[in-house]
C-alpha cells in the first residue's frame, strides 16, 4: 500500500497522510481524520520505505532498523478501544511516537477481552516486542500481562508499584487542585461523583477536605462508574437526596458532562446553582455550554514519553524501572464561580 492509496481511502491529500504518519504537525488534521488514517495503516499493513523516511527524518544509516517491531495497547479500564477519549487520545500518541522509531502499534484490546478465556488466549498468542497498559488495573490483568509480555509500560492517573516503567499525572494531587481551586472560589460545602474503591481521586477529594478543614459527609459522594451515564446517575442521586452543596468535583470530563446534564435537565443552572469540575481536558468539553473547568492532563505528552520509554526499555536502553511524573493546571472556563446567595439550592422533592 502507498500513501497516494492510504489518501484515496482516507478521503484526504496525500501531504495529509504525510504529515499525520510522520508527525510532522499534530494538528494536520482533525482528531477522527487522523484516527481513520491510522485505522487504515493498521488494517492493511502499511510500511514505509525506511530508508526514504530515515534520510529525511535526519536518521544515519546506523541508527536506522531494519526490521519494524510491534507493540500492543490495553485499554485496561474501557469497554472498546474507540469511544475513551481520555485513553484514545494516549493510545494514538504512543501509535504516532512509535511509528517515527520504526515500531507499530499491532493491536489494542480491553479489560473486558482478557475476561473472556478464548480471546486471551488468541491475544496471548500474537507476539509483540513490548506492551502498554493504559489506566488502572487489577490483578488478573497484571498476571495476563506478566506472563505475555516482557516489557511493559503503564500509562494512567494512578501510580502503581515500582516494578514497571510509568508514567503518570498523580491522580491524588489533581484531585486536591480542583478542590482547593472551587475552595478558593468560596465553597466549603463539595459534593464528588465517580468511583470510590481504590480510585486515587476519591483519596485525594477525603484529603483536600480534610486539608482544608471543609467537612466531609458520605451523602455529598456519588459511587458511580466514571462515564456519561455514571455523571449523569450520579447528579441525580445527589439532587434526590437534596444534600447541601454548592459545588461537586467529577472523576474525569465524561462523567462531568453526564452530570452538567442532569443537573440541567432537573432546572438547576451552572455555575449559579452549583459549579461543576472534571478531569483530563478532552476537546469536547470546550463545545458545551457552558464550557467546562476542568483539569488539564498532558495526554499527548503522557502517550509520547510512555512509547519513548517502552522502545528504550526494549532496546536495552534501560533496566531499572523508570518513573515520569507530568505537571498538570486547571483549565479556567465557565461552569466554576463563586456561590451565589440566590441559588436554587437541591431540594428532596422532585419539584423541577
Amino acid at each position: 500500500m502507498t500513501l497516494k492509496e492510504i489518501a484515496k481511502q482516507a478521503g484526504v491529500s496525500i501531504s495529509t497522510v504525510s504529515r499525520v504518519i510522520n508527525q510532522k504537525n499534530t494538528k494536520a488534521a482533525s482528531p477522527e481524520v487522523q484516527n481513520r488514517i491510522w485505522e487504515i495503516v493498521r488494517a492493511n499493513g502499511y510500511i514505509p520505505n525506511s530508508s526514504a523516511r530515515d534520510l529525511k527524518m535526519g536518521v544515519s544509516p546506523s541508527q536506522a532498523t531494519k526490521r519494524p517491531k510491534t507493540v500492543a495497547c490495553l485499554f485496561a479500564r474501557s469497554a472498546t478501544t474507540s469511544t475513551d477519549l481520555f485513553f484514545t487520545e494516549i493510545a494514538r500518541a504512543i501509535e504516532q511516537e512509535a511509528f517515527k522509531h520504526n515500531y507499530f502499534l499491532k493491536h489494542s484490546f480491553t479489560g473486558l477481552d482478557l475476561a473472556d478465556p478464548a480471546v486471551a488466549a488468541r491475544l496471548g498468542d500474537i507476539p509483540v516486542d513490548g506492551a502498554a497498559i493504559l489506566g488502572r488495573y487489577d490483578q488478573k490483568i497484571l498476571r495476563f500481562f506478566s506472563e505475555h509480555y516482557k516489557y511493559v509500560v503503564y500509562v494512567g492517573l494512578n501510580p502503581i508499584g515500582s516494578q514497571y516503567d510509568q508514567v503518570v499525572c498523580e491522580g491524588a494531587q489533581v484531585a486536591k487542585a480542583a478542590v482547593s481551586y472551587l475552595h478558593s472560589l468560596g465553597h466549603t460545602r463539595i459534593g464528588y461523583i465517580g468511583e470510590v474503591e481504590n480510585e486515587i481521586r476519591y483519596t485525594g477529594f477525603g484529603e483536600a477536605l480534610k486539608s482544608l478543614g471543609l467537612p466531609f459527609s458520605h451523602k455529598h459522594v456519588a459511587n458511580v462508574k466514571v462515564s456519561l451515564e455514571g455523571g449523569y446517575r450520579g447528579a441525580n442521586l445527589l439532587m434526590d437526596t437534596g444534600v447541601d452543596i454548592t459545588a461537586v468535583f467529577c472523576a474525569n470530563d465524561n462523567t462531568a458532562l453526564g452530570a452538567v446534564r442532569a443537573f440541567q435537565e432537573r432546572g438547576y443552572k451552572i455555575p449559579q446553582d452549583v459549579s461543576v469540575i472534571g478531569v483530563d481536558d478532552i476537546e469536547t468539553v470546550q463545545y458545551i455550554s457552558p464550557m467546562l473547568t476542568t483539569v488539564h492532563i498532558p495526554l499527548e505528552e503522557m502517550g509520547h514519553l510512555s512509547a519513548k520509554i517502552l522502545i528504550d526499555r526494549i532496546e536495552g536502553g534501560h533496566r531499572l524501572p523508570i518513573k515520569v511524573v507530568l505537571p498538570f493546571y486547571i483549565a479556567k472556563r465557565d461552569s466554576c464561580a463563586p456561590p451565589s446567595m440566590h441559588r436554587r439550592a437541591f431540594t428532596q422533592q422532585n419539584d423541577v
